[in-house]
């Protein structure tokens, strides 16, 4: 059967109508910080490969992660790292069917938003 309003109504979504909600953002930024990780996670092997390879090795390998660039990219880390954990707990409370109206999901992405930034600065500046 034709649809005769078609014509009359926009594309969906589009951008007029459609708006960011938390667990939309939560969501694309659990997997953003996943695949970040992968990256740390192959410096760090750097990091200990160079040192098993001799102090040559070792010396570039931690000048560049002392480096201001390897400060940044490690606490850019460390906040990924907090922030894909609290997903991930995120996630064991929606599998267990809790926590999955939208109020109470667009809260408990605030929540993990927030405590990983704590948790970073914690991090940091404690350890």
């Amino acid at each position: 059967m034709a649809d005769v309003n078609r014509g009359n109504r926009p594309l969906s979504p589009h951008i007029s109508i459609y708006r960011w909600h938390i667990p939309m953002l939560t969501s694309i930024l659990t997997r953003i910080t996943g695949n970040a990780l992968i990256v740390t996670a192959l410096l760090v092997v750097w990091w200990f490969a160079a040192a098993a390879a001799g102090p040559e090795s070792f010396a570039v390998a931690d000048g560049f992660l002392r480096s201001w660039f390897g400060d940044l990219v490690m606490f850019f880390s460390v906040l990924g790292l907090w922030y894909h954990t609290l997903a991930g707990i995120r996630h064991l409370i929606w599998d267990e069917v809790k926590m999955l109206e939208i109020d109470k999901a667009e809260l408990l992405g605030q929540i993990i938003l927030i405590v990983s930034v704590l948790l970073t600065i914690f991090t940091v500046v404690v350890l």
